[in-house]
């Protein structure tokens, strides 16, 4: 008689595959950005950080890289949430062949390597332009504001700390002077023993004193700094400086006005449509075609205009050409700004006002010169005006990073560290745009 066949009793080794490269099907993206890594992107400035074998990482730079980049664009970005996905998500696993650092290699690895990985940006952007992913044909402007890794309730104006500087010296130095006082009662009661250590209860205030200080004694030499500038007869760098200096009078001292983030204190309290926030201005430049960021930085300053030409800059120096449009908001009009795209054969669509709800052009208050002929330019266009791709190119770009991917929040702090943060959610929206069209 026949045995019958019992499954359970076959050979288990039905739950891992022969590689790793099964563990998803092969044409995840998990596997096109591993293979990108390995085969297309230049890593030298990363193995360079690596000068001899003695002390060689663990886990090879290479795998990182695409660790890092796959799961941007996944929209993990914190490092405990990365290190998680290596042992639970099996895309991630195809990505780091089933190897599992941890929060901290991840994380210690990008603060490392931020310069370097943010310089991928220029070469996933050329892998799109290889792709005929980037025209040029019409390129988009826009800055959002992000918040910052700190709280906007750890910002202190320069006429708080004037206030709050002699009055918390004051209470700092009676509690020193009432310690004093018990320390010299207890010597004569303890004699060997000690008595004349600090209370707890003070190291707070003398702290918070010492960070009011500091934080005064920076935006006064800011202040300073900006009223020298101001004074100088030399022209204006074509680059504005990265982060705008603090309200300040003609002496060069800091306006009541003026605040400073205890937190980080490179970023600012900036307006957006929901109120305020603790945070800095995100600035990209979209390429129309697939909506691919063709420019981008981080600037620690409210206002936009000053960085159209900046943004200028980036364009060539990133694609080797420049934009033949351009279309950007009323925070973009200038004369200056307009003159600049005039000198440099630029045709552009810039809004010289605020746009009406449901307006068909962005036409407004702004019409004296070159802003009165632009917004001539838009009015004669009307409902074809090009201005209308800036709301489908750079807007929805915004959408994508913010509520598709989830970066709401820098996770960085300082300047130069969320520039490179940005660059790295850049290249990872570019990634996406190179997925999808493969």
């Amino acid at each position: 008689m026949a045995k019958s066949f019992r499954p359970w009793e076959v050979e288990q080794t039905w739950w891992l595959p022969p590689s790793v490269h099964e563990l998803v099907p092969a044409t995840h993206a998990a596997h096109f950005v591993r293979e990108l890594v390995r085969t297309e992107l230049d890593l030298g400035a990363i193995y360079a950080a690596y000068g001899e074998e003695r002390g060689y990482p663990p886990y090879h730079p290479a795998m990182m890289t695409a660790l890092l980049l796959y799961a941007y664009t996944q929209g993990l970005f914190s490092s405990r949430k990365i290190a998680r996905a290596c042992e639970e998500r099996v895309d991630v696993m195809a990505v780091t062949a089933l190897q599992r650092p941890d929060f901290r290699t991840i994380g210690k690895f990008r603060v490392r390597h931020l310069a370097a990985l943010a310089d991928l940006f220029v070469q996933v952007l050329r892998l799109c332009q290889r792709a005929g992913l980037v025209r040029l044909g019409h390129v988009a402007l826009d800055g959002t504001k992000v918040k910052a890794n700190a709280s906007k309730h750890k910002a202190m104006s320069y006429a708080r700390m004037k206030e709050a500087e002699p009055l918390l010296a004051a209470q700092v130095q009676s509690w020193l002077d009432r310690s004093a006082a018990e320390d010299a009662t207890d010597d004569a009661a303890l004699a060997e023993q000690r008595g004349d250590e600090m209370p707890a209860w003070i190291a707070n205030r003398q702290d918070r004193l010492d960070k009011i200080r500091q934080a005064k004694a920076a935006l006064e030499a800011e202040a300073a700094a900006a009223a020298e500038r101001d004074d100088d007869d030399q022209p204006p760098a074509s680059a504005p400086p990265p982060s705008a200096p603090p309200p300040h009078h003609t002496d060069g001292t800091p306006t009541d006005k003026a605040q400073r983030n205890f937190t980080d204190p490179d970023s600012r309290i900036l307006k957006c449509s929901d109120g305020y926030v603790q945070g800095y201005n995100a600035q990209v430049a979209v390429d129309a075609a697939h909506q691919v960021i063709v420019a981008q930085f981080v600037v620690a300053a409210q206002n936009d205009a000053p960085y159209l030409p900046r943004l200028l800059d980036e364009i060539r120096g990133n694609t080797g050409r420049q934009a033949r449009e351009l279309s950007a908001d009323a925070g973009y009009c200038s004369e200056a700004n307009l003159r600049t795209l005039a000198r440099r054969r630029v045709r552009g669509y810039v809004a010289t006002g605020r746009q009406r709800h449901a307006a068909a052009t962005a036409t407004g208050q702004r019409t004296s010169g070159l802003a009165a002929r632009m917004a001539a330019r838009l009015r004669r266009a009307g409902h074809r005006s090009r201005y209308r791709l800036r709301k489908i190119v750079v807007e929805p770009v915004f959408g994508q990073i913010k509520s598709a991917l989830g970066f709401a929040r820098f996770l960085l702090r300082g300047l130069a560290k969320v520039t490179g943060e940005w660059a790295l959610v850049s290249t990872a929206h570019n990634l996406r745009k190179l997925i999808a069209a493969r």
